[in-house]
């Protein structure tokens, strides 16, 4: 009974830590308990599972999966459901493979320091390059020794073998803490690598060891809070499960942080797409319904958007919302200019409670203000328009405090922000259409969109006043290689 348990869960009973014969290389320490160590015998299952599945074709690239990681013989159909959407399109860079940590708690994430993985299928090679860049930021600072006796990561990869084109690496990352702050930390700095090119696989199970009605049930609730690609939805789901007394509910989801993490990638996007292809739990394999474990697969994937279709068609406001906003943002300088406090409204709509990057600019008689922003996606659009209202009337250093007097000839504009993307080549960039975001160590400035059209700059002005004025880099600063350039876009919102 003791090995079926630690099969169909997550929550295993861990062999004596096992010596690496070359520390450089992660053995595959579960195969043989997870899923076969001889690589015929694995080929020869990986293969009847995919065989099995058919599924309508798409022209969607699939950017993410969740995935579970029990033992095959429970688990292995609903994961292979997931990584069947892989089979066309599956030429990705590197494979981001995220899990919570089931070794112990610590206050970030851990990246694996050496050079590859093993399975029975053979050696997948780690993307050294990104993986020493991640570790040098504190929040994946934590020891590579958390990944030794840890499966959730291990488990995926057979799946990975079999079913992409050669020539991928991975990134393998164990997330060790449930802190919201953390968590957004984390997605931050792996946003710059949540791109077309990437895979991003979350690791996770679902309820464990309630009752089989009780978790389709609970496992329901999680699953389309999920879907609904809402990072507090989710969190709310787990917590209502969590708190409801069900019979031997142990955890709601077993990689809550590495799915959290991933909400707070997608951020709510309209451009991608939450898809269930499997529900099961361990009552459907092994019989018992008193005691389970619940697995799911779900796709995420990026609408392909006509060449025609503007980033405004994407996000559309209203002009009751667009009303809103500026009344949130007038609110909140006139609280200031009155010493006093301002709430934002109890009720709002949902594309305003989005979370996102605002600039907001006053002008005086169409001369500039005061213009402050910020690239922050972990709080909402109305809550970053409140404040930078404020920042931009008082605490922008080019300009003395608004007072009420100038105040009565105040115009505003906002600028919503797209995520940001990484870019490799400086003609990606579509000057009035792009704003720009260099980066250099801890050195950083951005353009809006609109400042390349207002002065009448080619490209390499626009790079140039920006790496001088605003990153204080020098005006050819861009051209270095250990300069990161990003482009986002602005949705312009005025009075």
């Amino acid at each position: 009974m003791r090995l079926i348990i630690s099969l169909l869960t997550s929550m295993i009973l861990y062999p004596p830590t096992m010596a690496q014969d070359n520390k450089s290389m992660r053995a595959s320490l579960f195969a043989g308990q997870f899923y076969p160590a001889d690589s015929s015998a694995l080929h020869k299952l990986l293969e009847k599972e995919f065989n099995q599945i058919v599924l309508g074709p798409s022209n969607q690239r699939v950017r993410a999966l969740i995935v579970p990681h029990a033992g095959y013989v429970y688990s292995g159909q609903t994961a292979a459901y997931g990584f069947a959407t892989l089979r066309e399109k599956n030429d990705y860079k590197n494979v981001f493979i995220l899990g919570s940590s089931h070794v112990a708690a610590f206050d970030g994430a851990s990246v694996f320091d050496g050079l590859a993985f093993e399975t029975p299928l053979g050696q997948i090679p780690i993307n050294t390059e990104i993986a020493t860049e991640l570790r040098l930021e504190n929040i994946f600072s934590f020891p590579p020794s958390y990944h030794i006796e840890e499966h959730c990561i291990e488990v995926e990869l057979p799946f990975l073998q079999f079913i992409l084109k050669p020539g991928f690496k991975i990134i393998p990352i164990t997330i060790g803490t449930k802190n919201k702050h953390q968590l957004t930390q984390i997605a931050e700095k792996l946003r710059p690598w949540f791109t077309n090119e990437n895979l991003f696989i979350i690791s996770t199970d679902l309820s464990h060891y309630p009752s089989y009605p009780d978790a389709v049930k609970a496992d329901n609730l999680v699953i389309q809070a999920i879907l609904s690609g809402n990072e507090e939805k989710f969190s709310n789901a787990v917590r209502a499960n969590e708190n409801a007394e069900i019979e031997n509910y142990m955890t709601a989801i077993c990689g809550y942080s590495a799915v959290d993490v991933l909400l707070n990638l997608t951020n709510g996007n309209p451009a991608f797409t939450f898809e269930k292809l499997k529900y099961t739990n361990s009552g459907d394999i092994s019989g018992d319904f008193s005691r389970v474990v619940g697995y799911t697969s779900i796709s995420v994937r990026e609408q392909v958007v006509k060449t025609n279709t503007s980033i405004e068609e994407l996000f559309v406001f209203g002009d009751d919302d667009k009303a809103q906003l500026f009344a949130i943002a007038r609110g909140s300088i006139e609280a200031r200019l009155n010493n006093s406090s301002y709430s934002l409204p109890d009720s709002l709509p949902a594309i305003l409670t989005r979370k996102c990057g605002v600039f907001v600019t006053l002008h005086s008689e169409s001369k500039l203000r005061g213009c402050i922003g910020t690239f922050r996606q972990d709080q909402t659009l109305v809550q970053n328009v409140k404040e930078m209202a404020c920042s931009a009337a008082f605490s922008d250093p080019r300009f003395e405090p608004l007072t009420a007097i100038e105040y009565k000839n105040i115009d505003l504009e906002i600028s919503i922000l797209t995520p940001m993307k990484r870019i490799d080549s400086i003609q990606q960039i579509i000057p009035g259409k792009h704003g720009i975001y260099i980066k250099k160590g801890n050195q950083t400035g951005t353009y809006l969109p609109q400042v390349a059209t207002e002065q009448g700059w080619t490209l390499e002005e626009f790079l140039g006043h920006c790496c001088r004025d605003k990153v204080g880099i020098g005006y050819e600063g861009w051209k270095e290689s250990n300069v990161e350039i990003y482009i986002y876009e602005t949705i312009i919102i005025q009075e």
